[in-house]
Formats: structure tokens, sequence, C-alpha cells
């Protein structure tokens, strides 16, 4: 049955593509498209595939076995670090060669080599952002470490042992499909990932429409609508810890405090950004507060969902380590996880690491910039971006001590235009050996070691949870962060001199961290990491309510299972909403509203506030706050120019809290004096109005409005190949982070008791072939918010009745 629908799927596949016009025709001959020999018809797996294999190969050193589960996760058992690289290299490309691929060469600014000239802005963005730039860097370093040099040579020798067995017929469908075929890994391509999620973690910047936003509202104004910390802020390191004097202490220019660049945006067409949503929940819980007695660790990142899957599970077993968690195919380790004697989990930092500075060339040969009083050359880099079934295209980017320049007056095209050249100065572009970070923490076997790992983590800048057998939880905010002087780089700054420089980096130490606190656990969930007492300037893009929402749980609860904590993990409840809706009841004026209106007002006010699928008073709140804040926002924010900025959620509900008169209530384009029971009614009409429209079509509860997604890497081209309507609740600001395809990519809950135990999950399968039985296998129970218990096997555990298949690996 699932050969039949895979076939049918890809006969409507082909249709999409070229009823959507990604193709006028098919970039393969139908012919060989539809082979029974070559075509699509041999990636249809049939239930019950053998994945036993007895393979051999000149680059290995000794005999490794890969014992496979019921559900495909793999479990290397190598006699060397070498063979188990190479071995995880051969099983990445075996299972996820096409996605490993297609997203270096998104990192590298070459899609339009696949997909043509719909491409070109993208590559262009990428190219200007320096991507590859950032990555050679990058691989200078790792292949400069005898350790990282080793792993990385191996496991590029696997991936492509791999290519090089794989026949045409066997191409995973996506090459087949868009008519291309793999070249070589390389161990720029594993750089290339490594920086491909360094910009989704930090890459976001708002310095631009920040910056054409002062002219209009000015820096104090600004400093309302943008604070950098929040009324209720629960950071990630208790309040009222005691922070060292900074040793780090930069020098502001005298000019700083007037900066205006006013020149510097027009109508700005921005490099495309990652999304603002990207981000984690983790926390561990002290043995003095579980049934257990041991520490238990939770983490579960919350990216965009796709197919194939972001993670691949595996385990490793050498000599030197035994670690079992998820890797990101296309780099070695695993990433997140734990061993025999620790485990650890990740949350995004959302700080801020990347800053504007406007240049002066010499003249349009880009050659020459003004710098320190002199002319000082520039870098040029000329870009070949290769267009399917076009002219190659070149773009020139000039390099200066800040970086690329990302703006100038050929990029963007002419409807973004810009007089003002703009360089970017971005921690990712700085020499870095991350790789490092995961090599240690998969051997780590204590605290000392966990702290040793997180030296070499530059970025993207992570709050790294940990526990260990030995009973210690901690938590450190770390990365390679810049020491800046108060509101530096949230405007583009002047590049002709270097005052306005990054002066120097925040000490590892002076980080924000904690180890084995009195209130017993530890959480980040991307809120800011310190209160206001912290000694440095850390501007970021914070969450808020889900911080809040985990540690008033984990504060409330003791004697904690495993089970607590997958709970907690699912947990829908609404802090935002809890906070928001007693003003909006405040302030509606109720005599306004009609019969039908009046309905909905009952739906919300008598919510449990938990955002579960059949619930429409999340739906009818949601719609409710989004238009208060179009309401409130848009009249001067347009006028400013900036229609894509806004305010955060938390900035608009802390200010009504504060000063019911808030002066942004008022529409400047109306004479009419607009009070907040005036905004409130209105916008709630609005909301009504737009619930009648929903409730029509079945869709005003939680579940169908949200209508939870996973979708194919290549979009609606592979429609047939995603899972819509996923009977999913939670949403932003909420523990369960699920919105419409974006949440929680990988759920980890490990009790590290004397025989560890783990159960995890994660919204995929094993198989990046959308014709095997493996490749969304744990989506539905992924969805009903349950779990696997992971099998943390150990020698001698090889012949259990979770072992389905071996793989055998040898010298040949």
């Amino acid at each position: 049955m699932r050969i039949v629908f895979f076939c049918i799927s890809f006969i409507i596949t082909v249709a999409l593509i070229i009823a959507l016009g990604t193709r006028t025709w098919l970039p393969v001959p139908l012919g060989s498209f539809l082979s029974p020999q070559h075509g699509i018809w041999q990636n249809a797996e049939p239930v019950g595939q053998d994945f036993n294999d007895d393979l051999q190969f000149p680059q290995l050193k000794g005999r490794s076995t890969v014992y496979i589960d019921d559900r495909l996760v793999p479990h290397i058992v190598s006699d060397n670090d070498d063979d188990a690289c190479f071995i995880q290299g051969y099983l990445h490309a075996r299972f996820r060669l096409w996605q490993m691929e297609f997203q270096t060469y998104a990192a590298a600014g070459r899609i339009s080599e696949i997909v043509g000239e719909n491409a070109l802005n993208y590559d262009k963005g990428r190219r200007r952002l320096g991507m590859v730039y950032a990555a050679e860097n990058m691989l200078k370093e790792m292949e400069a470490n005898p350790i990282t040099k080793a792993q990385v040579d191996n496991y590029t020798a696997g991936v492509n042992a791999y290519i090089a067995s794989l026949p045409q017929s066997r191409l995973p469908v996506e090459y087949k499909l868009l008519g291309y075929t793999p070249e070589k890994w390389s161990n720029l391509k594993t750089a290339l990932f490594v920086k491909q999620m360094a910009e989704t973690l930090s890459g976001h910047s708002e310095d631009l429409p920040l910056t054409k936003a002062r002219a209009f509202f000015g820096d104090e104004a600004l400093r309302i609508l943008f604070p950098q910390v929040a009324d209720s802020l629960d950071p990630v390191i208790p309040r009222g810890t005691v922070f060292p004097a900074p040793t780090v202490t930069p020098a502001a220019p005298a000019a700083s405090d007037s900066l205006y660049l006013g020149n510097i945006a027009g109508t700005l067409q921005e490099i495309k950004k990652p999304n603002p949503a990207n981000g984690s929940n983790n926390w561990a819980v002290s043995g003095s507060r579980t049934q257990s007695g041991a520490p238990i660790l939770c983490n579960d990142p919350h990216l965009d969902l796709s197919f194939p899957a972001i993670w691949y599970e595996m385990q490793v077993t050498t000599p030197t380590m035994n670690a079992y968690g998820v890797s990101f195919p296309g780099a070695p380790g695993i990433i997140i996880g734990f061993n025999d004697s620790i485990a650890f989990g990740f949350t995004s930092s959302e700080r801020d690491v990347m800053d504007y500075y406007a240049v002066r060339f010499k003249d349009e040969t880009k050659t020459q910039y003004w710098f320190d009083s002199s002319w000082k050359n520039s870098s040029l880099r000329i870009e070949e971006i290769k267009v399917k079934g076009k002219p190659v295209v070149y773009d020139t980017v000039a390099y200066t001590v800040f970086g690329p320049v990302a703006y100038d007056n050929s990029y963007p095209p002419a409807d973004g235009s810009i007089t003002t050249p703009l360089a970017i100065r971005w921690k990712a572009h700085d020499p870095s050996n991350e790789l490092l970070v995961w090599y240690y923490l998969d051997r780590a076997g204590n605290y000392e070691d966990y702290k040793n790992a997180l030296q070499y983590f530059t970025n993207p800048a992570h709050n790294v949870a940990f526990a260990s057998k030995s009973g210690d939880i901690a938590i450190w905010h770390q990365g390679v962060l810049p020491a800046r002087w108060n509101r530096q780089g949230l405007y583009v700054m002047p590049g002709e001199d270097s005052s306005y420089m990054w002066q120097g980096f925040i000490p590892m130490d002076e980080n924000p961290h904690v180890l084995n606190p009195g209130r017993g656990f530890v959480s980040s969930a991307n809120q800011r990491p310190a209160d206001s007492t912290y000694p440095y300037f850390i501007p970021g893009y914070y969450d808020l309510y889900r911080g809040i929402a985990i540690n008033r749980k984990l504060n409330a609860i003791h004697n904690v299972t495993a089970d607590d904590m997958m709970k907690l993990q699912n947990d829908n409840y609404n802090v935002f909403a809890e906070t928001a809706r007693p003003l909006l009841l405040r302030h509606i004026k109720d005599s306004l509203l009609n019969e039908n209106e009046r309905k909905y007002l009952d739906i919300v006010s008598g919510w449990s506030l938990y955002n579960n699928i059949n619930e429409r008073g999340a739906t009818v709140f949601k719609l409710w706050y989004d238009n208060l804040e179009k309401q409130v926002w848009d009249d001067e924010f347009e006028k400013a120019g900036v229609a894509a900025l806004r305010p955060s959620e938390k900035t608009l509900i802390e200010a009504l809290l504060r000063d019911t008169a808030f002066k942004y209530i008022d529409n400047i384009n109306t004479p009419e004096h607009e009070t907040i029971a005036d905004v409130i009614t209105s916008a709630y009409k609005q909301a009504a109005k737009t619930a009648d429209s929903l409730s029509a079509i079945n869709q005003l509860t939680w579940g169908a409005n949200k209508n939870t997604s996973i979708y194919h890497l290549l979009g609606a081209a592979m429609m047939p190949f995603a899972r819509t309507g996923l009977p999913v609740g939670g949403g932003a600001h909420i523990i369960n982070a699920m919105q419409h395809n974006h949440g929680p990519s990988w759920r980890m809950v490990v009790e590290l008791t004397g025989e560890t135990t783990a159960y995890v999950i994660y919204p995929g399968g094993q198989s990046g072939n959308p014709g095997s039985p493996y490749y969304d296998s744990f989506v539905d129970k992924w969805a009903a918010g349950e779990y696997y218990k992971a099998w943390f096997m150990k020698r001698g555990e090889q012949e259990g009745d979770k072992l389905v298949w071996k793989m055998e690996f040898g010298r040949e």
C-alpha cells in the first residue's frame, strides 16, 4: 500500500511542479523519470526492507558494527574514533543525502544552480552575508586542530564512500525530480552546514528598520517601544544573583548618544532573515527534587518543522565515548544528548551579535574605503552564481575591516534602494571550531569537563544545560559575545574610523551561569539571561512567557519523575493570555456589543487559558490581541516607513498595565482621541467578525485554526509528502511552543539514575526517502505528546529484542 501511495503521490507532485510554475517542463525526460529501472519507482521502499549489510572500505582501520533497532536508529560500535566518524558520515548519506547537500547549497548561495533564477536574490543574499567566507574561516580552524581534522576527514570520506556506491536508480527522489546529481562532499560543506545553523540562530537583526524608525520616533521613544528588560522578567540566572564587576569596559565615542544615520534605509529590501521564533526550552532538576534522587535533564529545540527531519537519532560507542542523542546530517558528533555520565541540552541565547556600519568608498570600483583617516584597500570577492538554464551571474562583494559590504549600489535591486553602503560585523564570520564543543561534551564525565567543552562555543551562543550522575546541575549562557557600551549596535554605526568598533569580548567566566542553585533546578526558554544588575549591555530578541511558565511549574513540584517532565514539555497553559485577558475584559465597552459579539466574548472569558486543540477561546483571544496590536501600532509605524517592524507582544501588554493612557493608543491619523477602551473594543469587534468567518468553515477551534503542519524542504511542489492538520495544541509563548509549522523539533527527557533512562521523540522519521515507511514514522506519536524509551545500548546487549538489523564495516 505504501508503494502505491508513494507512486501516486509522485505523479501528483509532477503535476504540481508544472501547475505551480516551478518547472514548465520536467528537468529530466519523462521516460527516464518514470523508468522502472532508474526512475521514481526505485525509491519505493517496501515494508520489511532488509538493512543488513557487510561493507568493506580501504579507509577503515578496524572492525565496526552498526546495530539498527526497530525504529531504524543506528547504534555504532567501533574500536576507534576515526572509523566511527566515517560510519556516521556514511549513515547520514545513506539516509539523508539530499537533505544534507541541499542545506549546504542553501548556505553557500547556490540554490539557483538547482531551481533556476527564482532563487537568484536569495543566493545573492547568502553571498552578501558572507556565508562561504564564514565557513572558510571555520574550515581553517577545523583543519588546524588534529582532533577535528581527523573527525571531518573521516566523516567526509564516509559520505563520499556512500555517494560513490550510489547508482542512478537509487538517487534520492529529489535529485530525480530536479534533474541533478550529488557532488562529492568536502570538509567545507560541513563548515557550511555549521554556519547555516549559526545564521538560523544568530542571524536576526533589526538594526536597519530601527535606524529608520529613529528618524520618526527618536531614541527616547524607542527605549520605551523596544525595552531591554521586561517588567515581568524571570531570567535564566535567578534574580538577586550577584555578578562580578566587568573586566572589559568599552568606551563610547563622545557622539554616540546623538548618532543617527537617516539616509541608509529608504525602501530597503533586506537579506532574508531567519525565523524570529527559533528557540528552545531546556531545564535540569536536581536529585533533591526528584523521586529517584537522580537529576533529570530535558530539552526541546524549537525550529522549522520539515521533511526530511532536521535531526537524525543515533548512538556512537568507541573506546573514548558512549553517547546517544541526535546528530545533524552534515556534521559529526552527537549534538543534543547524553553519555554514561552526563546529559546536555541547548537553547538559543537570542543575543544580538550582528551590527551594521556605514562605509564610504572612494569610487564606484569599491576597491578602497575611508577608514581611520586614510583610504584602505578593500578585498573584492567576485561571486559567480550559476543559474540553471541561464547565463552565469556575477556579483562583486567588497570586504572591509568590519566584514562584507552587504548593501551598496548594486544590491539590493532598484526597488530596494539604498544610498549608503553598509558592511556587516557578525560574530559568525570569526574563526572558530564549534565541533570541539561536541567532541568534548560527548566524552564529558563531570562539571569540569562540561566547562572545558564550552570554551569552544563561539557562535551561535546558547544556554547550555547540564546534569551529571554525580548530582551536579548547571546552566551556562555561553558564546564569545561582544562587550558593548550602552545601546551600542542598536542602530547602524559610522564606519569611517575605529571608534564604533567592538572593543573586546565578555570573558567566559563573566557570562551568566550557575552551578547547583538553591532552588534545585536550572532552566532557560530564550528569555534574557540575567536581570538589570548584570553589568554588560546585552541586547537580543528574547522571549518571556515560556520561561515564566517553566519556572512556575518547576518551583511548584517535588518528587519529580520523568513522566512529570514529559507532561511539562507538552504543557499548553498560556501565561501570556493569563496576563493580558484581565486587562482586555476590564476595558471592553460591553454595552456596544451585539448579541453575536457577546457570544464570542463569553467564549474567551470562559476559556481555560490552555491552548488545547478543541478550545475556541484560544483562537478568539489571539484574534483579539493581534487586532489590538494593529490598532495601537500601525498608524505610527506605517508613517515611520517601517511597516514590518513592531514592538513585541510583551511590550504592549506591559505598557498598558503600567499606563492605561499609553500615548500610542491614540491614532495619529484621526481627529478623535482614542482611549484604551476604544481600541480594545474596536479590536474585539474586528476579532468577532473574523471568528464568524472561521466558525463558518469549521476553523475556530485552536487546532483547526493553527493547522499544525510539517512540509517538505521543497515546499509546495512536494505537498503530497507533507503532513498537515496534525492535532497538536500549544503555540507562541507556551511551553509546548507548537505553531503552524514551527515548534519542538526534538523532545528529550533523561534521568541520570545508575542505569540511564531516556525518553525521546521528534516529528519525522529516520529516513529522508518519502517512499520509506521510516520517513514520517514518529509523527503521530509526537503529535500525541508521546515518547519512545531510548535503547541506550551497552556492550553485551547487542542481541536484545530491539535489534532488527546489523551492518558490518571492515577494512577492504
